[in-house]
């Protein structure tokens, strides 16, 4: 196992991590909803009367944070090593993973850990457990 220099960026990764955490923190505090993306899309699919500026807001500040970023530095160019229907599986997968396990990565692995939810770290073993035995099963046994 060799780590790519080029590509290790601790900095940046550290700033990510804290503004994440910095608008799950004032969601929970000023609105007191959890920072779970699955569920705030969700929620838009069946909108209550209130419930939906503040969902739409989060999601395009989301959506627009890349934007941002790239007015001070240039976007990295993303290489996906997947096809379409694989892509499309994996979406899937992860739409009925969100179901099952009432909730997504962001859900219980940001804000569910951060209240010490057992039941966040349950869920957020499993999906690092599936996610970890996927890719080995992925490279290291299919792979020709």
């Amino acid at each position: 196992m060799t780590l790519d220099w080029n590509s290790f960026t601790p900095w940046t990764a550290l700033a990510g991590g804290a503004l994440i955490g910095l608008a799950a923190a004032l969601l929970l505090l000023l609105n007191g909803r959890i920072a779970g993306i699955s569920g705030i899309l969700g929620g838009l699919l069946r909108p209550a009367r209130r419930d939906v500026a503040w969902r739409v807001a989060f999601l395009l500040g989301l959506m627009g944070a890349s934007w941002v970023y790239g007015l001070f530095a240039p976007l990295p160019v993303p290489r996906i090593e997947a096809g379409t229907g694989t892509l499309m599986a994996a979406g899937l997968l992860v739409g009925v993973g969100t179901r099952y396990g009432a909730g997504c990565t962001s859900g219980h692995g940001v804000c569910g850990l951060s209240r010490l939810s057992p039941r966040s770290l349950v869920a957020t073993l499993a999906f690092m457990a599936a996610g970890f035995v996927t890719v080995f099963v992925l490279r290291h046994l299919l792979a020709g």
